[in-house]
């Protein structure tokens, strides 16, 4: 019985062994293969996206007819970190492998913003043209670059020489890795800002969004556009004008004739000739006591409105003018021009056309009925 029982756990034991011995491996193989997932999943974390940039700079070119061009450029600042270039040149190579996946994702979110622009402004808007490129600069650190870039139609409101830009950004917020550039045609001057960008240069208008803060609303600005055209009251440049020849001979010889003209008339009367009839047998003479007709007197200009003086302008140049005539004959800002002949337009004084490049003012036919 003790030889049978020494037997059984001897045979206990070397099963024991071999099984220990066949499972190390495939334990430790388990192991092993746990630890190369959860690096890839580590590689794969720590891998740069859209989200990790380190600013986003929001570029908007504006154009006359008030569509625009924007511009998002997504900066990773690389400096000599050498994990970083290769993360950065892991992004680059799967952008430019998926680059409609990102377009699609980055198009999707200007769309949500398009949709609260319309509801803000009114406006039938839409996006079109996405497109997304890679770079990297040196100067004066080095940086990659993501950039999107698409058209936005009907992303600023015009009204004659007038433009008003960033409401259709109702749904855009800077934040504080953000910036925000607008900018516009030569022809155009910044009148108005809200609030005020950190910088103006070269038309272009720029907010940091570290130092604007946000209260919610998106940057606003109104533009005006500059007449070309030289004032008519003055010569197009500052040099004297020579007068022709045959002008100057025409103006000698009316001289000499008024000159002998007179002298013979004075002769004339000395010699007898016939006299000056007295003042009472004029015909247009008044009689004496008369009183004559009272004519309307104009009031002076100091004592008129703003836009009582358009309107007076107007009449004593038969009922039509360019607008940038009224700045210069009153000595006033495009901006306070453009802003008084609009409430003349709204209130059916006057109507307002374009003829080129100016904006020509007329006396409405309701106006010219009263």
């Amino acid at each position: 019985m003790v030889g049978r029982g020494l037997r059984a756990l001897i045979c206990v034991l070397v099963v024991t062994s071999v099984v220990l011995v066949v499972g190390s491996p495939a334990v430790a193989m388990a192991d092993t293969g746990s630890s190369s997932s959860a690096a890839l999943q580590q590689d794969s974390a720590d891998g740069l996206t859209l989200d990790d940039a380190d600013t986003i700079v929001t570029e908007v070119e504006l154009q006359s007819d008030g569509n625009a061009t924007v511009s998002v450029d997504y900066q990773y600042n690389i400096g000599n970190d050498t994990e970083t270039d290769e993360q950065w040149e892991e992004l680059k190579t799967d952008i430019n492998s998926n680059n409609q996946t990102y377009i699609e994702e980055e198009s999707a979110n200007w769309q949500e913003t398009l949709e609260e622009g319309q509801n803000e402004t009114g406006r039938d808007m839409n996006l079109s043209g996405f497109t997304v490129e890679t770079d990297k600069t040196s100067t004066p650190r080095e940086y990659g670059h993501v950039r999107f870039s698409f058209e936005w139609e009907s992303f600023a409101y015009v009204e004659l020489n007038r433009m008003e830009a960033g409401s259709a950004l109702a749904g855009f917020m800077l934040d504080d890795a953000s910036e925000l550039r607008i900018s516009w045609p030569q022809s155009y001057n910044m009148t108005a800002a809200e609030p005020q960008p950190q910088s103006v240069e070269d038309n272009v208008a720029t907010w940091d969004g570290e130092d604007t803060g946000s209260n919610g609303q998106p940057p606003q600005i109104e533009l005006i556009e500059e007449s070309t055209e030289p004032n008519e009251s003055t010569p197009a440049d500052d040099e004297p004008r020579s007068v022709p020849l045959d002008t100057l001979a025409i103006a000698l010889v009316l001289v000499a004739v008024t000159t002998t003209a007179v002298v013979a008339g004075w002769f004339f009367r000395r010699d007898g000739g016939i006299s000056s009839p007295e003042p009472q047998d004029r015909p247009d003479a008044p009689a004496a006591g008369a009183t004559e007709t009272d004519q309307p007197a104009t009031p002076p200009s100091d004592l008129l409105s703003n836009e009582e003086r358009v309107l007076q302008l107007l009449e004593r140049r038969g009922g039509r003018l360019k607008q940038q005539q009224v700045v210069s004959e009153l000595d006033w800002t495009e901006a306070k021009t453009s802003q008084v002949v609009g409430g003349l337009r709204e209130d059916d004084e006057i109507d307002v056309f374009r003829i080129g490049r100016e904006n020509v003012l007329t006396l409405s036919e309701e106006s010219d009925d009263e």
